[in-house]
């Protein structure tokens, strides 16, 4: 959580500077779109598309079409900013080495082997993970023999393995509301083209228009942009969950093996039935045989 936090105000910062450097800029033109509604065209010119006296372009940088997108654009760059850091904090964290540090497993295993559980509890203790957590699951449960270990084995891998799906489900989220905000942004965009035809009438020139028309794209792009890498984000880390949840339970059963083997040995062997008493012989007949 607390690299989540780090990366996610790394973000926000990096989103803050920029935003403010254009705040402190000189006012773009008049014809370039920089808000809802507060943007003129003029006959013929096509917005985000103005050029200085130089030749250079007054309006269509990125930063400048980004801004267009207003209110809404603002929300979707702030879900981008966390789908960002989501990805790289998963990256850091939903790792082989973070889940099942290396060595922990034969440790526990070495030390069981030689009946000390009390110090296979303590190593678990010494490097909290994943691992860990199911190895101390199964080892509170050793006086309750080897089907209470795993029992108890079971339900921290399920209980685990739900919080990593929770953990990246948010990506998920971000997948799917991204793309509604983009609507929203369409649905306002055409609202504004459409005031514009109910105020003139219907003698609205296109240049009126494209104020709204290009909140409308903007919005849409953006939710795309944010909406496609942030599923393929979970798809990818959905499916990194699986294969380390699967090889985490196979390392708990293969480091708790010799509590196993220990419930076997202790299990008392199945001795000869008692003979009982000889049943008597049914009356008429000679013990010899039949007769």
């Amino acid at each position: 959580m607390r690299t989540l936090v780090c990366v996610l105000a790394a973000g926000l910062i990096g989103l803050a500077v920029p935003t403010a450097a254009l705040a402190q800029s000189s006012t773009p033109p008049a014809s370039a779109p920089t808000g809802i509604g507060n943007a003129t065209v003029g006959v013929g010119e096509t917005p985000g598309n103005d050029e200085n006296s130089d030749g250079t372009s007054a309006g269509g940088s990125v930063w400048e079409i980004l801004r267009s997108g207003g209110v809404v654009g603002l929300f979707i760059l702030l879900l981008s900013v966390v789908a960002v850091a989501l990805a790289v904090e998963h990256m850091m964290t939903i790792r082989a080495k973070v889940l099942m540090p290396e060595g922990l497993g034969e440790d526990v295993r070495q030390l069981l082997g030689d009946g000390n559980v009390a110090a296979a509890e303590q190593r678990c203790r010494q490097q909290p993970s994943f691992l860990a957590f199911v190895l101390s699951a199964g080892l509170g449960e050793v006086e309750g023999g080897w089907t209470a270990v795993e029992k108890a084995v079971e339900d921290a891998v399920a209980d685990q393995s739900a919080r990593l799906f929770r953990k990246i489900e948010y990506l998920s989220v971000i997948g799917n509301i991204a793309p509604m905000l983009g609507l929203l942004g369409t649905v306002i965009g055409m609202i504004f083209a459409f005031r514009e035809v109910a105020d003139t009438q219907g003698a609205a020139r296109a240049a009126d228009l494209a104020t709204g028309i290009y909140l409308a794209l903007v919005t849409t792009v953006e939710g795309l942009i944010v909406a496609i890498p942030a599923l393929g984000a979970f798809a990818i880390f959905r499916n990194r969950v699986d294969q380390l949840v699967a090889e985490t339970a196979y390392a708990a059963q293969h480091a708790l093996g010799p509590l196993k083997r220990r419930g076997r040995t202790q299990r008392p062997a199945a001795g000869p039935a008692p003979a009982g008493p000889t049943p008597p012989m049914p009356p008429g007949l000679p013990r010899g045989g039949r007769g």
